[in-house]
């Protein structure tokens, strides 16, 4: 039977989220509105995209599509009503919304807490939880604090989504043992439509059940499902197809660089070169793009989140990059921002960052 906890309480019915107390914060009112309209049966609701790769925009979700979402993945992962689930996103946005509908079309028990970096701090954690939604700065947060990082690993299915993990996290819930995915989806898909298991080895997305994938003439990911609505979805993620129903991520369309007529991926770049970036830059946020140039058209350009600049160490720093990269992946000119842009749940905004240089 569906119930959330929040606070010691627990609400199951649509009028158990009526009228919410004043006090209560924006992600409980924003979750009780929810909950109360799902259990209503409200047919459409309104949701705005992330802005990550564009200006966002408000659509318009059908229940239908969300049952259908959380079926594929309580399919794919082999969900029961026996689990428990941990909301710790906010449910303003697609994917907090997600672990309600689950836990609603699952009926299962689910515990609604502050989204916070670490939601591990709270006193609520007395139980393990079978399924549990994070982003990758919620997951390196815990795994730095030790008591935090052990919970994490009492976790029995952990999603991580919202941008891509890491190397350096990859490993860590690699040594740690923790079972965990990638997701990849969007909100027009009504959260994530494929995930890739986190092993050692490079991360390959399996579509969910039900979910049809294909590419187009330029390689471009298109998906088919009940969770994305009556039309399939032309997406501008290039990829590789591994079988007919997974694939290997290489990168947004939108942020290809054509530096002298080779292609070049920043996303795969970013991959392959953090570890080093980071042990001359420690914890500094950093992404590859380009910059205009005369003879190459564009030039790859590794762009660094930091209040003070220090060109003797960007040097070395190319000079070491060129020991794990390829020779075209080694970033012709490093720049020092104060501030990158991002968009108003947090995601780097490269484009907007790019052009304001």
């Amino acid at each position: 039977m569906f119930q959330l906890h929040y606070q010691n309480r627990i609400y199951s019915h649509a009028q158990d989220f009526q009228n919410p107390e004043e006090t209560m914060p924006d992600f409980v009112q924003a979750a009780f509105s929810f909950c109360e309209a799902w259990l209503s049966g409200e047919e459409i609701y309104i949701q705005e995209t992330s802005g990550s790769t564009g200006s966002p925009k408000k659509l318009s979700i059908h229940r239908n599509q969300m049952i259908a979402s959380a079926e594929a993945t309580g399919s794919f992962l082999q969900a029961s009503a026996n689990w428990k689930l941990l909301c710790c996103l906010n449910p303003a946005y697609i994917a907090g919304k997600m672990m309600l509908v689950r836990a609603m079309v699952w009926n299962c028990e689910i515990e609604l807490v502050a989204p916070r970096t670490n939601p591990f701090t709270e006193s609520f954690f007395t139980t393990e939880y079978d399924f549990v939604a994070m982003v990758p700065l919620q997951v390196e947060t815990i795994l730095e604090d030790p008591s935090s990082a052990e919970l994490l690993k009492t976790i029995q299915n952990l999603i991580i989504g919202g941008a891509p993990i890491s190397q350096k996290l990859q490993k860590q819930l690699v040594n740690k043992n923790i079972n965990a995915f990638q997701t990849f989806g969007m909100t027009e898909t009504a959260s994530h439509f494929a995930l890739a298991e986190i092993t050692e080895k490079e991360l390959i997305y399996q579509a969910l059940p039900g979910v049809q994938i294909g590419i187009n003439s330029h390689q471009l990911l298109w998906v088919r499902s009940a969770m994305s609505g009556p039309d399939p979805i032309q997406t501008n993620d290039e990829i590789d197809l591994v079988s007919e129903n997974s694939f290997r991520w290489l990168g947004r369309s939108d942020f290809v660089i054509n530096s002298g007529g080779v292609k070049l991926h920043p996303e795969l770049i970013e991959q392959k070169a953090e570890l080093q970036i980071h042990l001359f830059f420690p914890d500094v946020p950093f992404f590859f793009g380009s910059l205009p140039d005369d003879s190459l058209g564009q030039k790859l350009t590794l762009f660094l989140e930091t209040e003070s600049s220090n060109e003797k160490k960007a040097k070395d720093l190319k000079d070491s990059l060129k020991s794990s990269l390829d020779r075209f992946e080694v970033p012709k000119e490093i720049v020092f921002k104060k501030r990158f842009h991002r968009t108003s749940n947090g995601k780097l905004d490269r484009l907007k960052t790019i052009n304001e240089l």
